[in-house]
């Protein structure tokens, strides 16, 4: 077994076909947002604040600090939150410094955090878990959330979640660059798991919940419901344009896969597609907008729930579920292969899911096939590799 295993299809290792869409989607181009926190006042009180500013980069030569925040849902949680704190143990790669607070501390010296900061209170209050999200890291500005999970994902109570207002090296599929505005909601947790071969589903089951999630929170606020749709494999849509995106990677250690999942979700930055709350506003006159801390208790309340399907009883316990939200069934698409020197289409309509989590399909001679991304192309329908099952 290796050491490490990326929770994502493995590259094919033969020659690569090209494939098309019938009817093009856009795709979203992602370019690196500097931002910086602006110095908090030394007076009591004083606000833990997320000002950005686009032309200013914090980088690990800054002597500032990345504040982490921590707090529990119950006394047990914030025990660990002190031990972290007392002993320094939360580390950030590239020799970022790290000054960590306990949310308690900031309560009891009047501290406040500015309005459109994350709201913890709101958060645990709306939080219903058992294992998931209880222990929760929240910072004005950091690298990367993921950064945080999966470096010190050993010190970490499984399901620990870190929230950030503002990332400025946040990650997406391929080492590209996730753009992370303020706005943008973005969180990672961790998640432990034991059998290797569930592994690559398990971001189906992270997008699933967040499309139900957001359905729920817009139900329980007596909103028009978002339709976000799922693209195949790990991507969030809205009206044709990217709103969100998935990222899981995965460490072997001791018989046991340690994932880190990260999610980036539009809630109220339009830029650079659009947003939830800017399409709520025009499907409602109501002033009320989604807020990033419901959204993230939504999500966490609903994957425990499908989470523990997904282990006792298999994908198969959301599979209808996931195929009514994702944007693929009865899709077909154009394969280019090469037959000797001469390039041959082929035209297969998608039918679901392999039990591995590849993309099924039958082409029209009625043989049924498995999709494998090429592991190259930025958008996965635009390299496949087709492989004929018996």
């Amino acid at each position: 077994m290796p050491e490490k295993l990326l929770s994502r299809f493995s590259r094919a290792s033969f020659t690569l076909p090209h494939l098309r869409f019938l009817s093009p989607q856009s795709s979203l181009s992602l370019r690196s947002l500097h931002n910086f926190i602006a110095p908090t006042s030394q007076k009591s009180p004083f606000t833990l604040s997320r000002s950005v500013a686009a032309a200013t980069a914090m980088d690990s030569s800054s002597s500032t600090p990345c504040k982490l925040v921590l707090c529990g849902k119950s006394s047990a949680e914030n025990e660990i939150a002190k031990s972290l704190m007392n002993n320094n143990t939360l580390k950030l790669p590239d020799n970022v410094q790290v000054s960590t607070l306990l949310h308690s501390e900031i309560i009891n010296k009047q501290q406040r955090q500015d309005e459109e900061s994350f709201c913890i209170e709101r958060f645990m209050n709306s939080l219903s878990t058992n294992q998931f999200g209880r222990l929760l890291i929240w910072s004005p500005i950091l690298p990367s959330t993921h950064d945080v999970v999966s470096n010190n994902f050993g010190e970490l109570p499984i399901g620990t979640v870190c929230v950030a207002d503002v990332q400025y090296k946040g990650r997406g599929r391929s080492k590209n660059v996730w753009e992370s505005p303020a706005g943008c909601l973005m969180f990672s947790f961790t998640i432990q798991m034991e059998d290797g071969r569930v592994v690559p589903l398990l971001q189906y089951v992270v997008s699933l919940a967040v499309t139900e999630a957001i359905k729920d929170v817009c139900d329980k606020n007596g909103l028009p419901r978002i339709d976000v749709r799922i693209k195949w494999p790990n991507d969030l849509y809205l009206n044709g344009l990217k709103v969100g995106g998935i990222l899981s990677t995965s460490t072997y250690k001791s018989k046991k896969f340690n994932v880190s999942t990260g999610i980036g979700l539009n809630v109220d930055n339009e830029k650079p597609t659009t947003c939830l709350n800017a399409v709520l506003r025009e499907l409602s006159a109501a002033a009320c907008t989604l807020r990033r801390e419901d959204i993230v208790a939504a999500f966490l309340n609903k994957f425990e729930n499908f989470y523990d399907l997904f282990i006792n009883g298999g994908f198969q316990t959301l599979e209808e579920l996931y195929y009514k939200t994702w944007l693929h069934s009865g899709q077909r698409v154009i394969i280019q292969e090469k037959n000797e020197n001469q390039v041959v289409e082929n035209v297969v309509t998608i039918q679901g899911l392999t039990s591995s989590g590849y993309l099924l399909a039958i082409g029209e001679d009625n043989q049924m096939c498995e999709l494998h991304p090429d592991g190259n192309s930025f958008d996965f329908f635009k390299g496949l590799v087709r492989r004929k099952l018996e």
